[in-house]
C-alpha cells in the first residue's frame, strides 16, 4: 500500500499495456453479444461466494450474521448505474490490483495472438474495427471482469475482504488507468463485493428490469448462488434465480439449454457441448457428475502441465476449481463433481489423495470410457466430431494408461491407406485382412498426405494391405508398447524387412520380384554399400517398393525412425542411428546404373547418383540431403552429364 493510497487520495495506476488494447478490443470488435457482460459478472460473484464458503468450513466467523450467500442486483435508472453486489470473499488490496489491474494468469498476450491469426483487424485510428472470432475466446482467458466496459463509461469496484478491516475502491473508464483509494469501512460491504457500472448512453437499455430478469434466467438460471433483483434503490429485493445447484436437481427438471448455459460458463466457452453427461453415483461411495465433452478444442488443450479442469466440491463447498479428476488424456473434459463422503476439515491438498477420492476418479474415469463408447455407436457422425478434436489426446491414453488400453482401442479412429479420413476402427482393420496377412501395419509421420505417398507403402498397396496413417507424435509411443490387437502385432513399414511377399498381388498390380536381384545390380548394392557406410547401416533389395528406385526404412532391432526423431528433439536420443537404404531391383534407372557400373568406366558417375539415390530416399521420408551443398554439385555434375549426352546424340 502506498502513502498516498493510506492518506485517502486516489493513487493511479496504469493497466497492462497488452490489458489497455484488449480493453479497446472489448468495447469495439470481441463480443458478438453484449448481455454476455451480466453472466460474466454474476459468474464472477459466484465464485467469491463460494471461495468464503469454504474458508467458512475451517474459520465460521468470516460469514458473520449473514444467513445465506447470494448476488444482488440494483438497477437505479435515474442515475443509469446498475450494481451487482455479493456477500462473498472480497478482495484486500494486493487482491485488488493484480485482479483487475493485470491478467497475468489468464494469456492476454496469446489471447491478442490468437484474434490476429482469426483474422481480427484493429484500426489505427482506433474508431472501428471488425473481428473474425469473438465470444468464442473471451472466456477461455479469465477476461470476464473486463466486459463491463462494453456497457459502462466508469466501472467502481467497492470490496472488502472477509476477517480484515480494511475496504477498498477501485475505479476506471476503461482507457488506460485505474485509481485505487481506501474506502470508509462504514460506505463498504460487510463482505464481499459490489460492481457499479455507469451505464454509457447506448447501453441505458441494460437499466430495463424486465430486460435484466430475462438475460440473468436465460445466461445465469444454473448458478449456485441465489439472484435478487432490485427494480430501484429502495425497492425489495425480487428472487430472480434460486441458485440451485445444476447437478443436485433431477435431470427430468434440466432443459438442454441450461446444460448448456451451464457448460459455458464451466468450460468459458461459447459453443455447444458435443456430449453432456449427468449421473449420481450410489453404494460404496455416493457422488454426483456433471461432464462435458466441449464441442471444440480449448485453447490450453496442449499446455505442457496436461491438466484436467475439474470443480470439485463436498456437500456444495466448492473445494477447488481445477481438482486433479481425470487423467491427462481426458483433460478435454470439462465436469463437477459434488461428494457428500469425502472429508471437509482437511486440506485440499489432502483430500486429493484420499482413497475415497481416488475411487471416485476411477469411477468417474470408466463411466466417461462408457459414454464416449455409447456415443461412437449411436452417433457415428458427432463422435466422428470428437475425434477429430481430442482423438490425439485419447490416443495418449493408449500408451499411458495399459489397463483400458481395450477399451481405448474401441475408441480409436484413424485414417488409413484406404480411408483417408479417420474412420476406420481397429475392429474394421482386422476384419478386411489380406490372405496370409498377419500383423497391423502402420506408418508415422507428421502429414497423412505425405504418409499416403509414402515409396514404402507402394508394396503394401500392390498386395491390397491396408496402412494405418499415424500423424500423431503420441502415435510413434503407443505402437511400440502396445502389444497388438486380438492378437494382431502392430508393426511399421519402416521399420525391419517387411515380409510381405506371402500375400498376393491384387490384380492389376506389380511388385517386386521374388527372384533375388541380377548379378550387375547386386554388384551395385555391394558398391552402394561401401560407398554409403558413414551413413547407412545396410544396403538391400526391397519386396516393399513398386515404382520408387529406393527408400529408407529403420534396421530391425532399432526404433522406428520417427520416434527416434522425436526421442531426438526432446534430448531423451543422443546419434539417431543408421537407416537402411533399400533399393527397387528392378528400377529402370537402377538397372542401368548397373550396367554402367558393370562396364568399368563411369565410377565417378555411378557414385554421385549412389549419393543422389540415397538424399532422394531422406526427401521422399521427409528430411532434407544430409549435406547440401554436396547434394547441389553432384546434382549439377549428374544433369551436365546427362545434357552433354543428349547434346552428342545426332
Amino acid at each position: 500500500m502506498t502513502t498516498t493510497e493510506t492518506a485517502g487520495a486516489p493513487q493511479p495506476h496504469a493497466f497492462q499495456a497488452d490489458v489497455s488494447r484488449l480493453l479497446h478490443l472489448m468495447v469495439h470488435s470481441i463480443y458478438s453479444d453484449r448481455d454476455i457482460f451480466v453472466r460474466e459478472l454474476i459468474s464472477n460473484a459466484a465464485d467469491a461466494c463460494e471461495k468464503l464458503r469454504y474458508e467458512a468450513v475451517s474459520t465460521p466467523g468470516l460469514i458473520g450474521n449473514d444467513e445465506g450467500f447470494s448476488i444482488r442486483l440494483t438497477i437505479d435508472a435515474e442515475a443509469g448505474i446498475i450494481t451487482f453486489a455479493d456477500n462473498g470473499i472480497g478482495m484486500s488490496h494486493d487482491e485488488l490490483i493484480g485482479a483487475l489491474g493485470t491478467i497475468a494468469s489468464s494469456g492476454t498476450r496469446a489471447f491478442l495472438e490468437k484474434l490476429n491469426q482469426s483474422g481480427s483487424k484493429v484500426a489505427q485510428d482506433g474508431d472501428s474495427e471488425t473481428a473474425a472470432v469473438g465470444a468464442d475466446l473471451i472466456g477461455q482467458f479469465g477476461i470476464g471482469f473486463y466486459s463491463a466496459f462494453m456497457v459502462a463509461d466508469q466501472v467502481e469496484v467497492q470490496t472488502h475482504k472477509a476477517g480484515t478491516t480494511e475496504a477498498w475502491s477501485w475505479v476506471s473508464d476503461g482507457k488506460g488507468t485505474f485509481t485505487v483509494t481506501p474506502l470508509a469501512m462504514e460506505a463498504a460491504p460487510a463482505h464481499g463485493t459490489r460492481v457499479m457500472l455507469h451505464l454509457s448512453e447506448s447501453s441505458k437499455e441494460y437499466a430495463q428490469p424486465g430486460r435484466l430478469e430475462r438475460i440473468v434466467r436465460e445466461h445465469s438460471g444454473a448458478v449456485a448462488v441465489p439472484v435478487d433483483l432490485l427494480d430501484k434503490p429502495d425497492s425489495e429485493p425480487r428472487r430472480i434465480s434460486e441458485g440451485t445447484a445444476i447437478w443436485a436437481r433431477p435431470k427430468s427438471e434440466i432443459t438442454p439449454e441450461l446444460y448448456d448455459e451451464f457448460y459455458r460458463g464451466l468450460a468459458g466457452q461459447f459453443d455447444s457441448p458435443a456430449l453432456t453427461v449427468h449421473w449420481r453415483a450410489e453404494g460404496r461411495h455416493e457422488y454426483t457428475v456433471l461432464a462435458f465433452v466441449p464441442g471444440s478444442r480449448p485453447l490450453d488443450l496442449f499446455a505442457p502441465a496436461r491438466k484436467s479442469r475439474g470443480k470439485l466440491y463436498v456437500r456444495r463447498v466448492l473445494i477447488t476449481h481445477d481438482a486433479d479428476l481425470l487423467p491427462g488424456w481426458l483433460r478435454f473434459v470439462r465436469l463437477v463433481v459434488d461428494s457428500s463422503d469425502l472429508p471437509l476439515n482437511v486440506s485440499r491438498e489432502m483430500i486429493q489423495d484420499s482413497p475415497i477420492f481416488a475411487a471416485i476418479r476411477k469411477g468417474i474415469v470408466n463411466r466417461l470410457l462408457q459414454e464416449l463408447t455409447k456415443l461412437a455407436e449411436s452417433d457415428a457422425e458427432t463422435y466422428a466430431k470428437v475425434w477429430r478434436d481430442f482423438g490425439a489426446v485419447l490416443k495418449e491414453g493408449i500408451y499411458e494408461d495399459p489397463e483400458r488400453r481395450d477399451q481405448l482401442f474401441k475408441l480409436a479412429r484413424f485414417a488409413t491407406s484406404k480411408q483417408a479420413e479417420p474412420t476406420r476402427t481397429l475392429a474394421d482393420y482386422v476384419g478386411s485382412l489380406r490372405e496370409n496377412q498377419t500383423a497391423i501395419w502402420y506408418i508415422t509421420g507428421d502429414d497423412p498426405k505425405r504418409l499416403a505417398a509414402s515409396p514404402q507403402l507402394e508394396g503394401f498397396r500392390a498386395r491390397g494391405i491396408e496402412v494405418l496413417l499415424l500423424s500423431d507424435p503420441v502415435d510413434a509411443f503407443w505402437v511400440e508398447t502396445a502389444l497388438g490387437y486380438e492378437g494382431k502385432p502392430f508393426k511399421s513399414v519402416t521399420h525391419g524387412m517387411a515380409d510381405i511377399k506371402s500375400v498376393p498381388v491384387m490384380e492389376g498390380e506389380t511388385a517386386a520380384s521374388d527372384a533375388p536381384p541380377a548379378p550387375e545390380v547386386a554388384t551395385l548394392l555391394s558398391f552402394m554399400k561401401e560407398t554409403l557406410a558413414e551413413s547407412v547401416e545396410d544396403v538391400r533389395a526391397s519386396d516393399r517398393l513398386a515404382a520408387s528406385a529406393a527408400c529408407l526404412v529403420a534396421p530391425e532391432h532399432g526404433r522406428d525412425r520417427r520416434l527416434e526423431r522425436l526421442l531426438a528433439e526432446t534430448g531423451n536420443l543422443g546419434m539417431l542411428s543408421k537407416p537402411v537404404l533399400e533399393i527397387n531391383p528392378t528400377h529402370p534407372m537402377v538397372a542401368a546404373l548397373a550396367q554402367r557400373f558393370a562396364a568399368g568406366d563411369e565410377r565417378p558417375l555411378v557414385e554421385d547418383a549412389v549419393w543422389l539415390i540415397h538424399d532422394e530416399a531422406r526427401v521422399a521420408d521427409g528430411d532434407a540431403p544430409a549435406d547440401a551443398a554436396a547434394f547441389s554439385a553432384r546434382l549439377t555434375r549428374v544433369l551436365t552429364r546427362a545434357a552433354l549426352g543428349a547434346a552428342a546424340k545426332p
